[in-house]
């Protein structure tokens, strides 16, 4: 049973994340230190700097040896759920979208799992639960973060392209039917825009090949990948990182989580409401993230046959608060950071009661 000590643990673990986000937000609102650009360069040098350190620090510590794999498969069943739901909600729903779907995805299933997961999970149950929670992080940032990355990348690369194209084919001439360029034989400059617009627009692979390169740009496609070869041949060989090494890692990586709530709060700041996607918004992220989320999980954990406390650790694991790395990313990338932000900052608060509750009634499962 959760004592109040145990709830004051996690609340200490917690509020230092509402320091840094009220030092952002004072920067900017009340005292006038970061412009709106200054913000923007503060969240770039949280997405290429301090989280992909934090990411392959908490990675490398990892012993892959010693996971409980019925556990990872219930997490991949549980995201491979939601997945396919929302391909289905956007192909054949009036309201569904790529760019809605790639939002519903974060808040069904990324997770604050090491700020919040790790305390809640070591009150409720012991270091089993602990376990169980890094290596849900471990998975999220090798897998579902790095497809978020490349998603993101991808829509955004499309719409750069398609902004190109637009604004090389549209300027002399309307967009003309590729078979009736033949038609156009004797006018001076609308073959020569057709044809501009129409060599522009890239194959598949090109474009492919395009996003892989933005991609190897960005350390937090490969920062995860590195952590676990290195937690791999660690664990096996018994080698230590350097201290240098470590030190050279930490220096930056510690400062990953407060920046990131840092920059939080500057994104706030510059916003007219303090939750600023709105009360609809708001409450439909809140079931996504609360309801979804674990509802999805519960059907892993079934059809893999999970049961006792590790089934309660990874149904609760999956109703944690939203991720902060999704917001860095939703900012960086211009896709629904109000929607993300509110959702990091309103499921804090609420988190808490939510997980108890998900605590007491999973008390009652076998």
């Amino acid at each position: 049973m959760i004592s109040w000590e145990d709830i004051y643990k996690v609340v200490v673990s917690m509020a230092p994340l509402y320091v840094a986000l009220m030092l952002g937000y004072g920067s900017v609102r009340w005292w006038n230190i970061f412009t709106p650009e200054q913000g923007g360069a503060i969240n770039r040098f949280v997405c290429f700097f301090t989280l992909p350190l934090f990411t392959f620090q908490f990675t490398a510590r990892v012993d892959p040896f010693n996971w409980n794999y019925l556990f990872i498969a219930a997490d991949a069943i549980s995201k491979l759920v939601i997945v396919t739901v929302l391909a289905l909600w956007s192909k054949f729903s009036s309201k569904g979208s790529y760019s809605w779907s790639i939002t519903n995805f974060s808040l069904c299933t990324l997770t604050s799992s090491l700020v919040v997961g790790v305390p809640l999970g070591d009150a409720m149950y012991g270091q089993m639960g602990v376990n169980l929670i890094v290596q849900s992080s471990v998975l999220q940032a090798i897998i579902w973060l790095t497809l978020l990355l490349f998603v993101l990348e991808f829509r955004r690369t499309g719409l750069d392209i398609y902004s190109n194209t637009s604004s090389s084919g549209d300027s002399r001439v309307k967009p003309v039917e590729l078979e009736n360029i033949n038609d156009l034989e004797g006018n001076m400059d609308m073959v020569e825009s057709t044809s501009t617009s129409i060599s522009s627009k890239p194959s598949f692979w090109s474009f492919i090949k395009v996003v892989g390169q933005k991609l190897a740009a960005n350390p937090n496609s490969y920062a995860v990948f590195i952590g676990i070869v290195w937690a791999l041949i660690s664990n096996r060989w018994h080698f230590q990182m350097p201290s240098i090494m470590e030190g050279s890692i930490l220096i930056m990586s510690n400062a990953g989580t407060g920046t990131a709530m840092f920059s939080m709060g500057i994104f706030m700041a510059l916003q007219e409401k303090v939750f600023a996607c709105g009360t609809k918004l708001t409450i439909f992220g809140m079931v996504l993230r609360f309801i979804a989320g674990p509802a999805a999980m519960a059907i892993g954990c079934f059809a893999v046959g999970l049961h006792g406390d590790v089934l309660r650790v990874s149904i609760i694991q999956a109703a944690l608060p939203q991720s902060i790395t999704s917001f860095i990313f939703a900012k960086e990338y211009g896709l629904h950071a109000d929607v993300l932000s509110t959702a990091v900052i309103f499921g804090m608060l609420v988190s808490l009661p939510v997980l108890i509750a998900y605590y007491a009634i999973l008390g009652f499962v076998n």
